[in-house]
């Protein structure tokens, strides 16, 4: 064998090496999203996990919350189809809170005041609202997708059974990303006791602490005047807790303080598209909704790039499940110092590196397809 053939084969056996090494290291990713779309945070911070040659995305679990899970998951099917990964199984689950229903809310908004917003509840809109989404229906009602309708079907399995098999399939290696309410977790650790304590991890978006208050806009509503309820854990206050005492191994928490200094702009668009061809970057350029926070975003980049994080605390957290004022509200204490009821330790992002954050998006959305 020449020297030339030599190189090139020694060449070839370290370059597959590489390969299987860089797959060997990808972590392994649930998504549990209420992927309301089309665009928007939701989808959006999809698009960017499965645009992230880190992650392997084994399936995205849907339920309701701010849009009826039927209606979310076509909207992720189609995503998919015009992205290039329909090989990633979208799996449907809860429709109905566990506990919570639209009757009991209107009930205690009549007695504590009206909520900011309510998801696929919201029938009207306030005033101060100037980006809003007016598609109040019926739960097994799919209006015609803007996008266009999907041609992929979603899994026939239950989104609890689906959590519960990749954990046993994979013990200690699934990050589990929560960006939505979280009723298909809490089936899923009623469903097997050893689910949460299988997976590597819980990243999930929801609460509220002590955001900023000067950064105040028409989505800061719902926390200005009551401080600790957000919409994720409001939404199904019973499967918040249950999720939360489920027994993580590790839990990291993105709450509203750390995406309150984030707003997805027509510029952050302009550098996600401008000049690319990229699925990703026509679905993004025909489809982002600019003036939001970035707050499922915020999230899926910490799970990719955990050294965003700028501040983060250590605190004993839970969810109020009182059916009263509160009802949904972010509890925590110094670790130790709470009630002693089970309530866990959980890592609490504060604030994150907002340029970073852009950057990462826009590198994900520019990026081709990535192969299965």
């Amino acid at each position: 064998m020449t020297l030339r053939p030599l190189l090139t084969f020694f060449a070839s056996i370290a370059c597959a090496a590489c390969v299987a090494r860089s797959a060997e290291a990808r972590r392994k990713v649930i998504i549990d999203q209420d992927a309301y779309g089309p665009g928007g945070s939701n989808l959006q911070a999809i698009l960017m996990v499965v645009q992230d040659p880190g992650s392997e995305v084994l399936g995205i679990t849907i339920e309701s919350g701010d849009g009826w899970q039927k209606e979310n998951v076509a909207h992720t099917l189609r995503l998919l189809e015009l992205i290039g990964r329909t090989d990633i199984p979208v799996i449907p689950g809860a429709t109905y809170p566990l506990v919570d229903s639209e009757e009991e809310t209107r009930r205690l908004e009549k007695l504590y005041g009206k909520l900011p917003y309510k998801g696929a509840w919201m029938d009207s809109w306030p005033d101060y609202n100037t980006v809003n989404r007016p598609h109040y229906h019926a739960a097994d009602v799919v209006p015609p997708l803007q996008e266009g309708e999907p041609s992929t079907k979603p899994s026939t399995e239950a989104a609890a059974n689906f959590l519960v098999r990749k954990v046993r399939e994979f013990p200690g290696e699934v990050t589990v990303l929560a960006l939505g309410p979280f009723t298909n977790l809490a089936l899923a650790a009623r469903l097997d006791d050893h689910f949460a304590s299988l997976a590597k991890e819980l990243i999930f978006m929801a609460g509220s602490f002590n955001p900023d208050a000067t950064k105040v806009d028409e989505f800061s509503m719902q926390f200005v005047n009551n401080p600790r309820v957000e919409f994720n854990t409001r939404w199904d206050p019973e499967a918040a807790r249950m999720m939360l005492h489920a027994g993580w191994k590790r839990i990291v928490c993105v709450p509203l303080d750390a995406t309150v200094a984030t707003k997805f702009t027509k510029e952050i668009v302009k550098r996600a598209t401008e000049g690319c061809d990229s699925p990703s970057a026509k679905y993004v350029a025909t489809f982002a909704q600019p003036g939001f926070p970035m707050w499922d975003e915020v999230a899926s980049a910490v799970l990719m790039e955990p050294s965003i994080v700028r501040h983060a605390d250590k605190l004993s957290m839970d969810f109020e499940i009182d059916h009263g004022a509160n009802y949904g509200a972010t509890l925590s204490w110094s670790p130790g110092g709470g009630p002693g009821l089970g309530e866990p330790e959980v890592m609490v992002v504060r604030a994150v590196n907002v340029p970073r954050l852009e950057q990462i998006f826009v590198d994900c959305v520019r990026r081709p397809p990535l192969s299965p």
